[in-house]
This record gives C-alpha cells, structure tokens and sequence, in this order.
C-alpha cells in the first residue's frame, strides 16, 4: 500500500523534531556539565587563593616576630603568656608592660598553636600596624590587649568566609561594630579563627581552612561553631577572643576545649557585622560573645564593650552598661539544677559535673532545687529545629552551592536534601520505630506560610513566658546544668544534633548562658560509658555513647543560665562555680 505523501512529511518532519531535540539535550546536558565542572574549577582556585593568603600572612607574621625577638632579646615571653587578662591589662595600664611586647608574644604564640591544631583563618597584619597608633592613650578598659576574632566577625579588608565558597573573595568594606568598640578600648583584634562550614554545625571544619583540632587531644575536634576560637584558647595562643552562639556555638567549644565561654541575652551586644550564613531568621537569636580562660575575662570584656561609643555605633542595642555590682555581690543564691534534661541522657562525666558542682555550691550556703524543662521534646522539635530551618533549610542548602560539601556537615546535608514529600511519608513510616527521629524530620519540612510562621513566632513567645512563670513558682534565680561534652571523635557531630537540647533551648529562650570548666574524664567515667543506655535507646543514644568515647583526662564543664537581660548575674554564678571548683582542687 502505498503511504501518501503528506504522512511520508509528517514522519519525516517528526523524526527531525526527535533528532533536533536529542541534539539539543545533548548540547544542554554537555553545557550543564561544563558549568558544572567550570564551576567546581572555579571554587578550587577560590580556595587555593584563600589557603595561599593565609600562608603569606602566616610567613610574614613569623619573620615580623623573629625580627622583633632579635631586637628585644630581653622580653620575657613565657612570664607574659602565663598572666591572666586582669594582670595583663593591669601592667599594660601601669606601664610595666608594653603592648608590643604582649602583641609579638601573643603572635608568637598563636603561630605556633595554629600549626599543631589549625585554627587561624586569617593573621591581621594590620595589628602591628595598629601598634604604631595605640600611643599612650590609656583611657581603654583593653589597653593593648591582643584579641582574637571568629572568621564571620567583619574586619575592614577580609573575608568572612562562613566556610562557604560563595563567601570567598568579598572583603568586608568596614569593621563590625564590635570590632571598633574593641579597638576604641585599645585591643589589639590580631587573628581570626576557624568555624565549620555554614556555621550550623559544632564541629569546626570546612572545605577551604580543614579540620581544627583539639588543644588537648588531636584525636579529637575542638567543638564549634566557634572551634577556632576554643582551640586557640585553649592552646594559649589567645587570652581573649570573640565568638557567636546560636545553638551553644561558644559553649560546647568552650566545654570541648576546657575554657569559659558566655553568650549574653540577644541584643545585649551589637550583632552589626556578625555574619550569619543567612539572614531573616527570627525563632532562635544568635548572639556575639566572649570566650577566655576565666570568667573575670569574660566580665571584663562584657564591662569594656557596654559603653557609650557601642551604644552610639548601634542605637537598636539598649543602653545598658555593666552592673559591676551584681557582678561582685556575695548573696546566697536559690539555684535550680538538672542533671539529665529528659531528652538527651549526659555522659557520666556531665552528670557528675554537675552533681559535685550542686554540692559545693550547697556546702558555700547557697539553695539548690530540682528543675526540669517544660515540653522538651515539643521545645527541641516545634521551636529549636522548626525555627532554625522554617525555610526547610533551603538558605543553607543555596550558601552550598558551588562547592564541596564537608565531611563534617554532610551528614546534615543529606537530610536537609531530601524532599519535603519524603521527610513527611519517612517520618510516618519510622513512628513506629524511633521517638525522636520521625519528629525531627517532620519539623525539617518548615513552616507552610507566613501565616504558619506568625504562629510559630507566638508559640516561641508563649513558651518563654511559661518558662519564666516556672523559674517564679520554683523561686530560682539562676540554673545549674550540663553542657555537652567531653570533646567528640570526628565526624559525630553533624549525625549528634538532638543533644543541642542542652544548649539550644537558651538560644530560643534567650536566657544568658555560659561555661565553666570543673573536671576532667576520669577512668571511672570510661567505665561507666560503656553501660550507657541513654533516655531513648535509639541510634542517637548509641552515636553519642560511641562520640565521647575515649576522653580520659579531657575537660568537662557546666552550663550556668539566668533569666534575659541578666547577664551580670549569671557571670557572678559561673565566677562563683569557678572560685568553689579552684578553692576545692587546693
């Protein structure tokens, strides 16, 4: 039979149509490939700028400190690094120390600690220069004291990179606030330090800086997201730094690497130039705050930044300067204290922390009473992690893009990458099996609408008045409880994330929340370790237990918490912990 004509055209013509398209996704699958492949080329040659400046800088550091040690053979160095921040500025307001002498020693020093644990991003040169500016004007609470700074606090000229590549290369056109009260005080902001990559994370690794260890145990990191900052700490390199905390970002380093860290109520200190890796997010405030080797640090950097010129820089920052009073007042306490939150179980050497923490402070005459939190498993699912990804963590998932994804954070990658439909039919399908899991990746899905956020907003607001009306029925001024710890294994921390319940709660909350540290891993706590059950006896129990394995002899702290905007009287408890834990080892 013979085809007409008009079938034998329109045959044909599909047949071209069929062939035109294959051409064409052909040509737009190898273009996809090509950006792609351009676009990974691309982030290497970021990175490798990025780890190249830091090795010059790190070259200059080193000969400006050896042309500066042969021509003051006579500086002391060991002598100045073992002061503390009170001595130190004390003989630098005196005039018994000079600040080039502290800054070249400290620089020294940090050099030296960043090649064992990795924790410098970026050395500011500029600091020698500032040296030559400081003069004899000692009007400065920090009168030339050197200060270390988180990698996302603006410093004029330099990246805040986040750990991420999109933030390579886009220098910071001027200081943080927090930066020119600092330097208005006479500190000397000399380095800045490693976090992990997206912030939203504690450990302290990123695909462009690496993997920071732990000053006490390379074996194991230095907690983040403000690791640089403990790890240099901890390892003397720094006597006072900056870090930012939206979910225990001071506190677990600062537990991890046996330092003191206190993040103030939100707001009490200018966030103008603290860099978060997005920006909107509302639920759980993030806040800047100190990290040192003692609390009288952390009050005097608190006394030295609450001023008239941060307050004038930043007019949404209430005008609130330091109570020195309530800082240095003897008067018993009524304190309430939890060992074991009720949906993370502490490791044995948590729960005894803050069991022979409870009994020192009761033998000083201070009141201790039972508390607990109310709705923890709403509070962790509802408000910390539905409030920290109401986007469904689409922001995080975009600061990603065009880069490696670090081993650290993929584990968080993963499940943030799944589809909403997914989250919702495996969070279904695993009821059954597991009580936390299912809930955490319903929350993950976000909020639906503005509407849905509005509500979620009112339910963080009724959650904070409820808390407050039970630390009034308890009658507590402060609380005592556990901060996560000791320091992990690699690679626990992005699978760990329900044992934020410890820290996050007072970033939703917005309580005043620091660390001191009070022991160390004992044998017997690695005993007990390996009956470790946990509240729930799932897989996070099981990861946590295999996480802090191994820590004898490294640092444990507790967690000290007051009611918002009482910063001065949760620094006076952890300075009272502090004093009872050292008059109790003498």
């Amino acid at each position: 039979m013979q085809v007409p004509d008009r079938l034998l055209h329109a045959v044909n013509l599909e047949r071209r149509t069929a062939a035109l398209l294959t051409t064409a996704a052909c040509g737009v699958g190898a273009l996809l490939l090509l950006l792609r492949t351009s676009g990974r080329r691309a982030a290497t040659e970021q990175i490798q700028r990025a780890r190249s400046r830091r090795s010059d800088n790190v070259q200059q550091a080193e000969q400006a400190v050896l042309r500066y040690k042969q021509a003051h053979p006579s500086t002391d160095s060991d002598q100045i690094l073992s002061l503390s921040l009170s001595e130190l500025a004390k003989q630098l307001q005196d005039g018994s120390l000079s600040p080039d002498d502290v800054l070249y020693s400290y620089m020294e020093k940090a050099l030296a600690t960043h090649k064992k644990l990795n924790c410098c991003t970026e050395i500011l040169l500029e600091s020698f220069d500032q040296l030559k500016t400081l003069g004899s004007n000692k009007d400065g609470l920090l009168y030339g004291v050197p200060v270390s700074i988180k990698d996302n606090i603006s410093y004029q000229g330099h990246d805040c990179t986040c750990g991420v590549i999109p933030n390579l290369d886009k220098p910071a056109p001027k200081d943080s606030v927090l930066v020119e009260v600092l330097k208005k005080q006479g500190a000397i902001p000399f380095v800045k330090t490693n976090l992990p990559q997206a912030l939203l994370n504690y450990d302290c690794s990123n695909p462009i800086y690496g993997q920071t260890v732990n000053p006490h145990n390379a074996q194991k990191t230095s907690g983040g997201s403000s690791g640089g900052e403990g790890a240099l700490i901890g390892g003397g390199g720094s006597i006072l730094g900056i870090g930012t905390d939206i979910g225990g970002s001071i506190r677990i380093p600062s537990s991890f690497c046996g330092i003191c860290g206190f993040k103030p109520t939100s707001g009490r200190l200018s966030s103008q130039g603290a860099v978060p890796i997005y920006q909107g997010q509302k639920s759980v405030p993030s806040s800047a705050g100190p990290m040192a080797r003692d609390v009288d640090s952390l009050a005097l950097f608190m006394q030295a930044l609450l001023c008239d010129h941060m307050f004038s820089l930043d007019p949404t920052v209430p005008p609130l300067p330091f109570n020195l009073q309530i800082y240095q007042s003897s008067r018993p306490l009524r304190i309430g204290y939890l060992e074991n939150d009720g949906y993370s179980h502490p490791s044995p050497s948590m729960a005894r922390s803050v069991r022979e923490v409870k009994a020192l402070l009761e033998e000083a005459g201070h009141t201790l009473v039972p508390y607990s939190p109310l709705k923890i498993n709403y509070a962790v699912t509802e408000l910390m992690v539905k409030g920290n990804f109401a986007d469904g963590a689409a922001g995080m998932l975009q600061k990603l893009k065009g880069g490696p994804v670090d081993p650290c954070l993929r584990p968080q990658v993963q499940m943030y990458s799944v589809p909403k439909w997914l989250k919702k039919t495996l969070s279904f399908l695993l009821k059954p099996f597991s009580p936390r899991i299912p809930a955490v990746l319903q929350a993950l899905c976000g909020v639906g609408s503005v509407a849905d956020l509005w509500e979620h907003h009112a339910a963080i607001e009724d959650y904070i008045c409820e808390t407050v009306a039970e630390w009034r029925r308890c009658n507590i001024d402060v609380l005592l409880c556990p901060v996560i710890g000791p320091a992990y294994n690699f690679l626990y921390c992005g699978q760990l994330t329900s044992v934020l319940s410890f820290t996050m709660l007072y970033n939703v909350l917005n309580f005043p929340a620091g660390v001191v540290p009070v022991s160390t891993v004992t044998v017997e706590d690695e005993e007990e370790l390996k009956h470790f059950k946990g509240n729930y006896q799932d897989t996070w129990d099981k990861l946590f237990k295999e996480a802090v394995t191994g820590a004898e002899g490294l640092p444990v702290g507790v967690q000290c918490v007051a009611l918002p905007w009482q910063d001065e009287l949760c620094l006076r408890f952890m300075k009272e912990v502090e004093r009872l834990v050292e008059q109790n080892r003498k």
